[in-house]
């Protein structure tokens, strides 16, 4: 008897950790990951600008090829955009918000599972001979303290997808 109350006693601090240092915790998030690719700012934006590209150099789509896609909206630029469903990957929208050839792209971005919208966009600033592309990303994972922890990791978890994201925007935007 005398175990089990430890253990009560136990799981009740750690609920009351996870709750009450959730709410200590800011809902919000920042990603922000850049490559400087060998190529003129116009190849990479066009990339990025027409939702039907993104799946020649995000990580997503290599991760589930059965993710199923709808684009919706202009055929590129701002208004257009794409759906996905994916047993592996979540389901989501990202709508393109506003374009600035050929230095930004910028869009919304919705999981309805989690039911949180980001905002973020990707910069294409020249350097050098090339083009340093910049992805960012801002969001918030609302009042529910324990996705308060989840926005804590959030550049953990998706700055990984935009490295290798970028790496391969760079390796697409390189090829002659």
């Amino acid at each position: 008897m005398k175990i089990l109350k430890v253990l009560a006693t136990i799981v009740v601090l750690v609920a009351a950790v996870l709750f009450g240092g959730g709410l200590l915790l800011s809902p919000k998030f920042h990603i922000e990951r850049s490559i400087v690719v060998n190529a003129p700012a116009e190849k990479a934006y066009a990339l990025v600008a027409d939702p039907h590209r993104w799946k020649e150099w995000t990580v997503w789509n290599r991760r589930d090829p059965a993710m199923q896609i709808e684009y919706f909206g202009a055929a590129s630029g701002a208004t257009s955009g794409w759906a996905w469903k994916s047993a592996s990957e979540g389901d989501g929208k990202m709508t393109l918000t506003a374009v600035e050839p050929p230095a930004r792209v910028a869009y919304d971005l919705y999981f309805p599972d989690f039911d949180s919208t980001s905002t973020g966009d990707l910069r294409f600033t020249p350097e050098g001979s090339g083009t340093r592309v910049t992805w960012r990303m801002d969001g918030d994972m609302g009042a529910n303290p324990l996705m308060r922890w989840m926005a804590l990791m959030m550049d953990g978890m998706a700055g990984k997808d935009f490295d290798a994201g970028l790496a391969n925007l760079k390796a697409v935007a390189e090829t002659p």
